[in-house]
C-alpha cells in the first residue's frame, strides 16, 4: 500500500450496542473495496476483524482491529471496537486516534444502551459522527420510528442524509438526499437509478431539512435561501462538510451490512464528509524537560511525533505497538524518543496492521497510523518524538475498573509465572490491573465485568501456559478490643544449666492509633534492656488477631510491672511473656471484628434511584446524600461494607441495563454485626484447621 499525506487520510471509529453489526460492516466495506473475494461472517470466525481465539470462540469482539481500506484515491481507516462495555477501554484508546466516529444502529432494536454510550464518547471527545442505522433489510426494520427516536434523544443536529429504497426483504438501496440520486445495489457493486416517484415528496421534506441546515452555516448562503435561489452542489457538500465537522449535523444513512447494501455510499460520504487530519486544529503537548506548552501542525515541515493507542503481544513477533503519526513522518531504521520515558527507541520496518495480517510500508506521514514491533521501553499512550524537538501528549484516559475477583494457579508453582503473564497483558491492555495482596496473599484481577477477567486468564493460559481458577477475593478484616484488661504473661522454663525467665503485667485498652506502647515500670521490676524485647513481642503478635487471626489494630498496651531473674531472664523469655499477656489480655478485653468500608458514588439515571437505593440498603449500605447530574441522572452517596461490593459491577449494570456507573474508595474501618462476625470467625477457624 503506498503512502498518504494527511488531507487524504481518513481514521473512523466504528461504535454501537453489541450485536449491531460493526464487524460484518467492516466485512462489507473491505470486499466492496475488493480486498477480499467473499465477506466473512462472525458467526463463522472468519472475518478480518474478529481473528483472535478469544473473539472467535465468543462471536463477540474483544479488541480493536484496525482495517486500512483504499477507496477512489483516499486511505480509510476503519477502527472496529468492542460493543460489549466489559471491553471499554479499547474503545477509548480507539477515540483518542480517530478523527470520526459511525455509530451503528440496529434498525430493528432502536437506540439501544450502546447507542447511548456511544452517544457520550463521541460527545465528550467532540468527534464528528455519522449514524448508520443497519440491519433494514429485516422483517421489522422500522427507519421512520429510528429518525424520530434518534431526533428525540439526541436532538435537531440529527439530519437524514438517505432514506431507504424499499423495505424489509425488499430493501435494496437508498437515496441520497444532498446530490438528489437513488442508488440500487446487487450485494457486490452498485448503480445509480431515478429515484422513485413515490418518494419524491418524502425526499423533499427531508432535503428542505438539509437546505436549511446549509443556510445556517453562512450569512451569504442564508441571504441566498430567503432569496428563493438555488444552492449549487459545491456550495451545499461544502456547507454540509462543514457542518459534519464542527458537530452540528449529525448525518443519518441506512444499509444492510449482511447484503452489502450502502457500503458503497457509505466509504463516498466518509470521503466527502468527515474530516481529515488537516481539519482538526493543532496538537498541544508539553516538552517533557521543561514542561513548556507545544504544539504540532500537520504542515509537512514539522518534527515527527505519534502517540501509541494500542500494543499486541504476539506470541512470534513480540510486543507490536500501534501508533498515529500526529506530525511529520516517520521511517523505518530511524531512532527517535519516548518522551514518557526518556529513552531512546529503535525504529524497525514499519507495517500496516489490516486485522492480524502485516502489510510492508517504508514511511508514514502525519495523520496516518502504523505499526512497529519490538520497541523496548514504549507502552500504550507513550509519546514517541524527533530527539531534538520533544514533546509529550496527554495519556489516554481509562475508566477506572471496578470488579475484583481472585484468581489461584491450578499448578503448584506457577505464582511467579501469574505475575509475569499479568504484567504482559497488562501492556496489551491497560484497562484492568492486578496486584498481590500481601495481607490476604492472594492475587487479584480488576476488570471492568466478568467477561473481561474471563478473557484475562483464557489469554494467560493460551499465551503463557498459566492455568487459573477463579474465587471470591478474602476480605481484609482487622481485630480490636472494646474494653480494658489487665494481664500477666509468665515464661518460665528451666532445663539444666541456663534456663528462660520473664514475667510482665501489661494493661490493655482501646486506642486511636494502631498501637500504643507505654511503660510504667517503677523500682526495676523489669530492667529497662528487656522493655524493647517487650515492645518487640507484642508488635510481632498485632500481625495475628485472637479472634480469626486477623491483624489487630487501635490497641494500647503499657507495662507496669512485672519480675525478672539475675542468670535466666533474656530479650528472648521477655518477648515470649509479652506474647503470652498479649494473647491473655485481648480475649479478656472484649474483642471484636472490623470490616473495611467504602465511599460509593453510584451515577445512574433517575429512573433507576429507588431500586439503586434499595439495593444499598441490602448491602448494609447508609445513604449519605444525592446530588442532581447533567442530562437527567443522579449521583447517590453511600458508605457500604467492602465485602458486599466485590461484584457490585455486575449487579449495577443488571440492574440499570448497564446505564448506571460507579466510584469506589476506602473509608475506614468499623465493627462487624455480631451475626456476621461469627460466621467470619467460624469460616477462618476452619480453614486454620
Amino acid at each position: 500500500m503506498k503512502s498518504y499525506q494527511a488531507a487524504n487520510i481518513r481514521n473512523i471509529a466504528l461504535l454501537g450496542h453489541g450485536g449491531c453489526g460493526k464487524t460484518t460492516l467492516t466485512e462489507a466495506i473491505a470486499y466492496s473495496a475488493k480486498l477480499t473475494n467473499r465477506m466473512g461472517r462472525v458467526e463463522d470466525g472468519n472475518t478480518i476483524s474478529d481473528f483472535d481465539k478469544e473473539e472467535i470462540a465468543r462471536g463477540v469482539s474483544v479488541g480493536t482491529t484496525i482495517v486500512p481500506i483504499e477507496w477512489e484515491g483516499y486511505k480509510l481507516n476503519f477502527l472496529d471496537t468492542p460493543g460489549y462495555f466489559d471491553f471499554v477501554g479499547e474503545v477509548q484508546s480507539a477515540m483518542k486516534v480517530a478523527g470520526g466516529a459511525i455509530i451503528v444502529l440496529d434498525a430493528t432494536s432502536g437506540i439501544e444502551v450502546g447507542t447511548e454510550k456511544s452517544w457520550e464518547y463521541i460527545s465528550d471527545s467532540k468527534k464528528p459522527t455519522f449514524i448508520f442505522v443497519n440491519k433494514m433489510d429485516r422483517e421489522n426494520a422500522n427507519f421512520d420510528k429510528v429518525l424520530t427516536e434518534l431526533r428525540e434523544k439526541f436532538g435537531k443536529k440529527i439530519a437524514p442524509f438517505q432514506i431507504p429504497l424499499g423495505e424489509h426483504e425488499n430493501f435494496i438501496g437508498n437515496v441520497n438526499i444532498a446530490k438528489l440520486v437513488a442508488r440500487e445495489y446487487n450485494g457486490k457493486d452498485c448503480k445509480e437509478r431515478p429515484i422513485p416517484e413515490e418518494l419524491k415528496e418524502q425526499v423533499d421534506v427531508f432535503r428542505e431539512l438539509l437546505l436549511e441546515s446549509v443556510a445556517e452555516s453562512d450569512e451569504a448562503l442564508l441571504e441566498k435561501y430567503f432569496a428563493g435561489e438555488t444552492f449549487t452542489e459545491e456550495e451545499i457538500q461544502k456547507s454540509l462538510r462543514k457542518g459534519v465537522i464542527s458537530g452540528d449535523i449529525i448525518p443519518v444513512l441506512c444499509g444492510s451490512t449482511l447484503k452489502n447494501i450502502g457500503t458503497h455510499t457509505l466509504m463516498d460520504m466518509i470521503r466527502d464528509y468527515s474530516p481529515s487530519p488537516l481539519d482538526m486544529p493543532a496538537k498541544q503537548g508539553k516538552n517533557p524537560y521543561n514542561d513548556e506548552v507545544v504544539s504540532r501542525s500537520l504542515e509537512v515541515d514539522q518534527p515527527f511525533s505519534a502517540q501509541v493507542y494500542k500494543t499486541v503481544v504476539d506470541a512470534y513477533v513480540g510486543k507490536i505497538s500501534l501508533m498515529k503519526v500526529i506530525s511529520g513522518k516517520l521511517t523505518g531504521d530511524s531512532e527517535v524518543l519516548n518522551a514518557n520515558k526518556e529513552e531512546k527507541e529503535k525504529i524497525g520496518p514499519l507495517f500496516l496492521l489490516r486485522g492480524k495480517n502485516q502489510i510492508d510500508v517504508t514511511e508514514a506521514w502525519a495523520g496516518d497510523i502504523v505499526a512497529v514491533a519490538k520497541l523496548q521501553h514504549t507502552n500504550t499512550g507513550d509519546t514517541l518524538c524527533n530527539i531534538s524537538d520533544p514533546i509529550l501528549y496527554s495519556n489516554i484516559e481509562f475508566d477506572k475498573p471496578q470488579l475484583y475477583l481472585a484468581i489461584e494457579p491450578k499448578a503448584k508453582g506457577d505464582e511467579e509465572k501469574i505475575g509475569s503473564g499479568l504484567q504482559r497483558l497488562s501492556e496489551e491492555d491497560p484497562s484492568f490491573t492486578f496486584e498481590r495482596n500481601a495481607e490476604t496473599r492472594q492475587t487479584l484481577i480488576c476488570g471492568h465485568g466478568e467477561l473481561h477477567i474471563k478473557v484475562i486468564i483464557n489469554k494467560l493460559k493460551n499465551k503463557f501456559g498459566v492455568d487459573v481458577r477463579l474465587i471470591d477475593p478474602k476480605v481484609p478484616y482487622r481485630e480490636t478490643i472494646k474494653g480494658r484488661s489487665d494481664a500477666q504473661g509468665k515464661h518460665k522454663k528451666q532445663s539444666g544449666g541456663h534456663g528462660q525467665y520473664g514475667d510482665v503485667r501489661i494493661r490493655f485498652e482501646p486506642a486511636a492509633g494502631e498501637f500504643e506502647f507505654a511503660e510504667e515500670v517503677v523500682g526495676g521490676s523489669v530492667p529497662r534492656s528487656y522493655i524493647p524485647a517487650v515492645e518487640k513481642g507484642l508488635r510481632d503478635c498485632l500481625v495475628t488477631g485472637v479472634l480469626a487471626g486477623y491483624p489487630v489494630t487501635n490497641i494500647k498496651a503499657t507495662l507496669y510491672d512485672g519480675s525478672y531473674h539475675d542468670v535466666d531472664s533474656s530479650e528472648m523469655a521477655f518477648k515470649i511473656a509479652a506474647s503470652l499477656a498479649f494473647k491473655k489480655g485481648v480475649e479478656e478485653a472484649k474483642p471484636v471484628l472490623l470490616e473495611p468500608v467504602v465511599k460509593v458514588n453510584v451515577f445512574v439515571p433517575e429512573e433507576y434511584m429507588g431500586d439503586i437505593m434499595g439495593d444499598l440498603n441490602k448491602r448494609r449500605g447508609r445513604i449519605l446524600g444525592m446530588e442532581p447530574q447533567p442530562k437527567g441522572a443522579q449521583l447517590v452517596i453511600a458508605e457500604v461494607p467492602q465485602s458486599e461490593m466485590f461484584k457490585y459491577a455486575t449487579d449495577l449494570r443488571s440492574m440499570t441495563q448497564a446505564r448506571g456507573s460507579f466510584q469506589m474508595e476506602f473509608s475506614r474501618y468499623e465493627e462487624v454485626p455480631q451475626s456476621i462476625a461469627e460466621k467470619v470467625v467460624e469460616a477462618a477457624q476452619a480453614d486454620r484447621e
